[in-house]
């Protein structure tokens, strides 16, 4: 019998019984996925947030099924090791457990994703316990969740009153409940992320959620220093742009000096 060679989700659940924090990281393409995994990480998303920082739309709600397998397809091809976890796009679950079954199943058929994440409202407990059924893992995403920010108001701190608290620590668990491997908490008051993190067999993974969880998500472009603008609870490690930039100046100057190409540039 062959060996899997990649990090499984069940292998999260192990991380967690360790006390082992892990990393998160989003990716699109398959260069800067394998850069990913070079630097250690060991779970990679493919988000929708795609069609933020790479499509240059101003929300995620544009992003189709094709658009999703495409890219997830991209950094399945770019890495050996690290979890894949394709982000499902709006609309791509909501109908019917039907719907969500044979969207899910793409990631996992055609794109080679091991999970798939899915944004939980309260009545969607039921659309993820169906996919866990049929064998597809699925990473939960309470708090903000970005594919509701008109319904949320825009870009806004989650659970702050003690009932709103108490609410998502409920749904919390029922997202346990109906089988998820994971669940990220985005932008939640910390000492909420750590109450939910505490009470889970699960791991965390938290975006604007304090230094309590069992794992940590950034979106790569943030990190690296490509985005327009960057989030409060995102930190810039590099500043990858404006190496580019400098780059391209540089390549424009010499072409129109003269200088290149050179003579060891030719055949």
């Amino acid at each position: 019998m062959s060996q899997i060679s990649r990090v499984l989700p069940i292998d999260l659940v192990k991380f967690k019984q360790k006390n082992k924090r892990f990393s998160v990281l989003t990716a699109y393409d398959a260069a800067m996925a394998a850069l990913v995994e070079q630097g250690g990480i060991e779970v990679i998303l493919v988000g929708d947030s795609c069609g933020n920082v790479v499509a240059g739309h101003s929300t995620t709600l544009p992003m189709t099924m094709d658009q999703m397998i495409y890219h997830t397809q991209c950094v399945a091809r770019g890495t050996s090791r690290a979890l894949i976890v394709g982000d499902m796009p709006f609309m791509s679950y909501h109908e019917s457990h039907a719907q969500a079954k044979a969207n899910a199943g793409r990631f996992l058929k055609e794109a080679d994703a091991q999970a798939v994440k899915i944004e939980v409202l309260p009545n969607q407990v039921d659309t993820l316990k169906s996919l866990v059924d049929v064998g597809i893992p699925v990473m939960g995403h309470i708090g903000f969740t970005p594919q509701s920010v008109f319904h949320l108001g825009g870009y806004k701190l989650q659970g702050k009153t003690a009932a709103q608290a108490d609410a998502m620590l409920a749904l919390a668990l029922e997202v346990e409940a109906a089988g998820a491997f994971s669940l990220v908490l985005e932008m939640v008051p910390a000492v909420l992320a750590k109450r939910i993190t505490e009470q889970l067999r699960i791991p965390t993974i938290g975006i604007g959620a304090g230094p309590d969880c069992d794992g940590q998500v950034l979106v790569l472009h943030d990190l690296i220093g490509l985005s327009r603008r960057s989030p409060k609870f995102s930190k810039q490690y590099a500043q990858v742009g404006t190496d580019i930039v400098s780059a391209i100046s540089a390549f424009n100057a010499d072409v129109e000096a003269g200088r290149f190409p050179g003579p060891e540039h030719g055949f």
